[in-house]
């Protein structure tokens, strides 16, 4: 049995956030990332997936439904594929977390398992609760998931056998569709 997974991150969220530390916080898209999420939808007609799941957020379920309407499938939220919780860091300006903490920011790379961000969720904690909502996605057919740069980079990591401290590396752009194979007993997450 096989498997193809579309991760999805979601487009460019309202200009009001640009700069800001966004993980848990829920915004809409920006016109630029409503008008990106319009050209994705229509890149998955009916019968090119068979399942579509969102972390839940707006930014991710209003693309998840647009895209379950062109699909002809329903979409499902699964909170596992959540950002970051970021806690006492959500909504304020980096610049201002940077100035107020200097390079302690640093310590998201360098200390996955043990750093809190904001005392907030740690990388490790991130990418288990990711690997989890992996887990639960169907072993056959197309699964579409619209999710965020953490979780998807969690799971793209793990998938090319990198450390913790790399996954900054597999933080997708905003809007990029990421196509990652499953094989039954061959899924290098399972």
């Amino acid at each position: 049995m096989s498997a193809t997974v579309l991760l999805i991150r979601h487009p460019p969220v309202a200009k009001a956030w640009a700069g800001r530390c966004y993980g848990r916080s829920d915004m809409g898209l920006s016109r630029e990332g409503m008008a990106i999420g319009r050209s994705l939808a229509g890149r998955f007609p009916a019968g090119t997936v068979d399942a579509i799941v969102h972390s839940g957020a707006i930014r991710t379920r209003r693309l998840a439904l647009a895209i379950a309407a062109q699909a002809g499938v329903s979409a499902q939220a699964d909170p596992g594929w959540l950002e970051r919780d970021f806690a006492n860091w959500e909504g304020r300006r980096w610049q201002a977390i940077w100035r107020e903490t200097g390079d302690l920011m640093d310590r998201m790379m360098t200390d996955p398992s043990g750093f809190r961000p904001g005392n907030g969720e740690t990388g490790q904690e991130l990418a288990q609760r990711a690997w989890a909502a992996w887990d639960r996605l169907p072993m056959d057919g197309t699964t579409l998931v619209v999710a965020h740069g953490g979780s998807i980079a969690a799971i793209r990591a793990r998938y090319a056998g990198a450390s913790l401290e790399r996954m900054i590396d597999f933080v997708p752009r905003c809007g990029d569709v990421v196509v990652i194979p499953r094989r039954t007993g061959c899924d290098p997450l399972g």
